[in-house]
C-alpha cells in the first residue's frame, strides 16, 4: 500500500501536486476536475498513515491575469489578491483541502525561481538570442507552425496567435534529449497514462528545440537575477511553484524531506511542459525529478473541451449548491477512466448519483439502521466470522490496489460493489422473515451485525470522495467521524463495537428528481 511513497523509518511521506490556475477568471468545472481528483487521491494516501503534501495554487505571472486585472481597473497585484479567494472559496465548496496554497506573486516563490535560474545559467544553459514566431496568448506560449491548424491554436481556436520578435533568453533545452531518453527508459511510469508517454517519446525521438524562457517589455513577473531588464516567461516560472512550496531554496531539510514530488497531476495539454521542459530544468539545477507526471483527459460539454475561451462552462460551485459536493466529486472520479475525456451531462449526473448513492450506499444505511431500530432498538451485536464479511474486508485490497493505480473509477466501483452486495444479501437472508420468527433471533442479530459492518467498511471506501456526507455516517455508526490518518489503513478488519445503538440514518443522498422533457 505505499507504492510511490517515500519514507524514512515508519514515516512515509507522499507529496502530490495540481497544475496551478491562471486567476483571468473563475474556476470552471474543467479546472475543478484535476483538483476534485488530486483531492480524491491526497486524502487516500493520508487514510494509509501516510504524512501528506497535497499543494495547489494560483499562476499569477501571465498576460492574461495582467489583462483581466487591467479590464476590471485594478492592478495586476490587486486582482491576484481578489481572485485567489475567488479560487479558494471554490476550493471549498468542492470540500477540496490543500495543504499548502502557492500563490506565484509570494516571496518563497520569487526566491525559488531566481535560485533556479542563477543554477541553470551557471551549468551554461542559458543564452541570449531573438525568437521570431507566432505566439498564442491563451496557452501563453509560443507555437511552432506544425502546432497550428488553419493558422489558429487548436486548443484556443477563437484567438488568433500574434506574430512576436522579441530578444529573449533562451534555456538548451536540446541539450537534455538524450538524458530525458535515458529517464524515460530507466523509469517506465514516469508519465502516464501510455498514450501520454508516447506522444513525448515521439517528440524527443524528433528532437528537441531550445526554448524562449524570458519576456519583454513587461514588469509583471519576476527578473532574471543576471538581468533584471527581463522578466521570466509564465511557463519557466509556474512549473518552479513545486519546488518553492518544498522550501528550496531556503529550507534545505524541508526540501529534501518533500522532495521529490510523487505525483504531478496535469492536463493532457500540458503534458510537454511537464514531462519534458520541467525535467531538463531540474537536471540542469541539478536536482531529483518528480516520480510520476500523469496527464488526465479534458472535461467534454456540447460536443467539445470545457474551456472559458470556448464559451462552454459550467460552475461546480453552483452545481455543488444543487446537488451537493460529494455527489459531484463521485460523479467525475466515477464516470469515465482516469486518463481519458470526461462527458459531463446532467443527465448521466442525476443517473449516477441516484444509482450509486440514494439507491445505493443511502439505501443501504437507511434500511440497515431502520431494521435495527425496529427489531433491536438500534443495538449491534458482535460481528460474525463470516464469509460476507470476508468479502467485504477482502475489497478494500482491491480498492487500494485500483487507488494506487490511479484507477478512481476502478476504486468507485469496488466500494459501489460492497454496497451492491450488502443489498443483495439482505435479499438472501430475509431478515423480514428472521424478524417475525423468535426462534431465529441469533440468525437475525448475525444478519444485522454483517449488515451495519458492511456499512462502516463502505463508508470508509467512500470517504475519500464523499468526506463531508461519510463524516456524518461514520459518527453515527460509531460515534467518531472518519480518522483521515487511519480510515484506509484500518478498513480491513473494521467492526462496530459490539452493544452499540444506532439512530436510524435519515436520507444522505435524497434522490434528485430528472428535469421534466
Amino acid at each position: 500500500m505505499t507504492l510511490d511513497a517515500t519514507g524514512s523509518g515508519d514515516r512515509v511521506r507522499y507529496y502530490i501536486t495540481t497544475a496551478i490556475d491562471y486567476v483571468n477568471s473563475r474556476p470552471h468545472l474543467g479546472t475543478a476536475y484535476e483538483k476534485i481528483t488530486a483531492d480524491v487521491i491526497a486524502r487516500f494516501q493520508r487514510g494509509l498513515g501516510h504524512e501528506v503534501l497535497f499543494l495547489m495554487g494560483n499562476d499569477e505571472h501571465s498576460q492574461k491575469v495582467a489583462a483581466a486585472g487591467r479590464k476590471a481597473g485594478l492592478t495586476p497585484s490587486a486582482w491576484c489578491d481578489q481572485m485567489a479567494e475567488v479560487f479558494q472559496s471554490a476550493w471549498r465548496a468542492l470540500e477540496i483541502v490543500p495543504d499548502d496554497f502557492i500563490r506565484t506573486s509570494e516571496p518563497r516563490h520569487r526566491a525559488a525561481v531566481q535560485e533556479m535560474a542563477q543554477r541553470i545559467r551557471d551549468n551554461g544553459d542559458f543564452y541570449e538570442g531573438t525568437y521570431e514566431g507566432w505566439y498564442c496568448v491563451g496557452c501563453e506560449a509560443f507555437k511552432r507552425a506544425e502546432d497550428l491548424q488553419d493558422g489558429l491554436c487548436i486548443e484556443h481556436p477563437a484567438r488568433k496567435p500574434e506574430w512576436l520578435k522579441e530578444k529573449n533568453w533562451f534555456f538548451k533545452l536540446s541539450r537534455w534529449t538524450e538524458a530525458l531518453k535515458d529517464h524515460y527508459a530507466a523509469h517506465p511510469g514516469f508519465v502516464q497514462p501510455e498514450t501520454r508517454k508516447n506522444e513525448l517519446l515521439a517528440l524527443l525521438e524528433r528532437g528537441l528545440e531550445d526554448i524562449s524562457v524570458s519576456r519583454q517589455g513587461t514588469d509583471w513577473g519576476i527578473p532574471f537575477p543576471f538581468d533584471p531588464s527581463v522578466v521570466v516567461y509564465v511557463w519557466f516560472d509556474a512549473l518552479i511553484n513545486y519546488v518553492s512550496a518544498t522550501g528550496f531554496p531556503g529550507d534545505p531539510a524541508r526540501h529534501a524531506a518533500w522532495w521529490p514530488a510523487n505525483l504531478h497531476l496535469i492536463g493532457k495539454d500540458i503534458t510537454r511542459f511537464h514531462g519534458v521542459v520541467w525535467p531538463a530544468m531540474l537536471m540542469s539545477a541539478g536536482l531529483p525529478l518528480p516520480k510520476t507526471v500523469f496527464g488526465h483527459g479534458f472535461v467534454n460539454m456540447s460536443g467539445g473541451r470545457m474551456s472559458k475561451d470556448a464559451g462552454r462552462t459550467t460552475d461546480p460551485v453552483e452545481l455543488a449548491e444543487r446537488f451537493g459536493a460529494g455527489s459531484l466529486r463521485w460523479y467525475v472520479c466515477a464516470e469515465a477512466v482516469f486518463g481519458g475525456d470526461l462527458d459531463w451531462s446532467e443527465e448521466r449526473f442525476i443517473a449516477r448519483t441516484n444509482t450509486d448513492l440514494a439507491n445505493g450506499l443511502g439505501n443501504l444505511a437507511a434500511r440497515t439502521t431502520g431494521m435495527l431500530t425496529r427489531w433491536r432498538e438500534g443495538r449491534v451485536a458482535a460481528a460474525p466470522d463470516s464469509e460476507f464479511l470476508r468479502r467485504c474486508d477482502a475489497a478494500v485490497d482491491a480498492y487500494c490496489a485500483c487507488m494506487q493505480a490511479l484507477d478512481l473509477k476502478g476504486a468507485t466501483a469496488v466500494a459501489a460493489a460492497v454496497v451492491q452486495d450488502a443489498n443483495a444479501h439482505v435479499d438472501r437472508t430475509q431478515p423480514f422473515a428472521m424478524a417475525k420468527d423468535p426462534a431465529r433471533a441469533a440468525e437475525l442479530d448475525a444478519v444485522l451485525a454483517e449488515l451495519a459492518n458492511a456499512v462502516l467498511i463502505a463508508c470508509r471506501l467512500h470517504a475519500p470522495f464523499l468526506p463531508a456526507k461519510m463524516n456524518e455516517l461514520h459518527l453515527l455508526l460509531t460515534g467518531s467521524e472518519v480518522d483521515p490518518a487511519s480510515m484506509i489503513r484500518t478498513a480491513r478488519g473494521a467492526r462496530i463495537p459490539a452493544g452499540r445503538v444506532l439512530q436510524k440514518m435519515p436520507p444522505l443522498f435524497p434522490r434528485i428528481e430528472p428535469p421534466a422533457n
